[in-house]
């Protein structure tokens, strides 16, 4: 099933898409990329004792910088551990999550 949705896009990434073959089709991957990277984030801090509900992430949103590019590849170092199964011992994920 799909829905039919208009957005408002900067230019550089209208012009991205205008590049695009099918336009719909690199939405929808740029968006499942991003959902699945949030919840990679919300399974690394469940997995350090971390409780993350709706109304936490509403009070956190918008109250934190942007990560810089240091923070964003060690956020993706850290999440393709977390996919392998292969958190290091020690660092503060349980054992059994």
């Amino acid at each position: 099933m799909t829905k039919r949705v208009t957005v408002s896009l900067p230019d550089d990434v209208a012009a991205y898409l205008a590049g695009e073959e099918n336009a719909s089709a690199a939405v929808a991957d740029a968006l499942r990329a991003r959902m699945d990277r949030a919840a990679a984030t919300a399974a690394m801090l469940r997995a350090v004792g971390v409780d993350v509900t709706e109304e936490g992430i509403a009070r956190v949103r918008g109250t934190l910088p942007p990560p810089t590019a240091e923070q964003r590849a060690e956020n993706a170092r850290r999440r393709d551990l977390l996919r392998a199964g292969n958190w290091p011992e020690g660092s503060g994920r349980p054992a059994d999550a």
